[in-house]
């Protein structure tokens, strides 16, 4: 896949493209159905799929004290994006001045000029330009004029609610991670280094995997069922992961990512690892003492086991508890 990160990077052999536009969070059903629909478009009438987003998040430049926590960062929306089939895409540098271009100007300039896009794909609540002065009517008014068709997707519905980012980071922030997996077709995940932690669990309670992210949004405090994933090997593993300060232990500040592997790894212990989040255990409590939290941890991992054998042979696939 083709990442460009400016608009002077911005090959002429760019179009002429299928395009769609927007911040694409966490890439979730709804903005897959646009995706898919790009990628259909422009095979059947020779152009490329494309998309172009941007970084930082708009409202982090005109309103910052209102901008959400990020689900992904670039990097992982080209990564999913790749998989949908789509083959190039300008991460737009979101800058006090391309805040100030008009609808008119944005589509000009950016859309129809540099990105020579045949097609605009967009959800019907898009809105661009200064102010957000835009909407899917200007987008397809400008098409007439500029050499582009509109089209608009509709949204995905989940429950009788709009699949979108906002709501999907609502669920995550609640811990209902089993739900949010539905909404983005894939599991919650987030991605770090191994870290060492104090060592009480491994003297104590059972030995973790302590993961250091760097992740806007973390899933509310508590016990999860989660897959366990080696970034730099082909290795998985059924887990249990613990989010949250470690009260048995005194612990009040920091928040802790720590993973149970269900199956002790073969050989060396992973680096780097991805914990998906699958089903939601219960919330984080204080024990008694480190016997007790062991006990409970077990307790934990019994019903972890109970739930992969439910999801059989798919583990990893989200699942709410029978």
């Amino acid at each position: 896949m083709r990442v460009y990160r400016s608009l002077e990077a911005v090959p002429a052999d760019f179009g002429p493209s299928a395009l769609t536009i927007g911040n694409f969070d966490g890439v979730h059903a709804g903005h897959r159905r646009i995706l898919r629909r790009v990628k259909q478009i422009a095979r059947e009438r020779g152009w490329k799929p494309s998309v172009l987003m941007f970084d930082p998040h708009p409202t982090r430049v005109v309103a910052p004290e209102r901008a959400p926590r990020l689900m992904t960062d670039p990097a992982q929306r080209v990564s999913l994006m790749e998989a949908e089939g789509i083959e190039q895409a300008l991460i737009l540098p979101f800058t006090a001045d391309v805040a100030q271009l008009t609808p008119e100007q944005f589509a000009r300039r950016i859309v129809a000029g540099r990105l020579g896009a045949r097609a605009v794909l967009v959800g019907d609540n898009f809105r661009f330009g200064h102010d957000h002065a835009g909407n899917v009517e200007t987008l397809r008014e400008l098409g007439g004029r500029l050499g582009f068709e509109t089209e608009i997707v509709r949204a995905v519905t989940r429950r009788g609610r709009a699949v979108s980012s906002s709501a999907i980071r609502g669920l995550l922030e609640a811990g209902r991670v089993a739900l949010a997996a539905r909404w983005l077709e894939r599991p919650y995940r987030l991605e770090g280094h191994v870290v060492e932690g104090r060592g009480i669990g491994s003297r104590q309670t059972v030995p973790t995997l302590n993961l250091s992210s760097t992740a806007e949004l973390i899933p509310n405090t508590g016990v999860y069922v989660t897959r366990t994933r080696d970034l730099e090997a082909p290795r998985a593993w059924n887990s249990v992961t613990n989010v949250g300060y470690r009260p048995t232990f005194g612990d009040s500040e920091k928040l802790t990512i720590e993973t149970f592997l269900l199956e002790p790894p073969a050989g060396e212990s992973p680096r780097r690892i991805a914990v998906e989040f699958l089903w939601r255990v219960r919330d984080e409590r204080k024990f008694t003492s480190p016997e007790a939290l062991k006990a409970r941890i077990l307790r934990d991992a019994a019903a972890a086991r109970r739930y992969f054998a439910r999801t059989r042979p798919s583990a990893g696939r989200p699942s709410e508890p029978a």
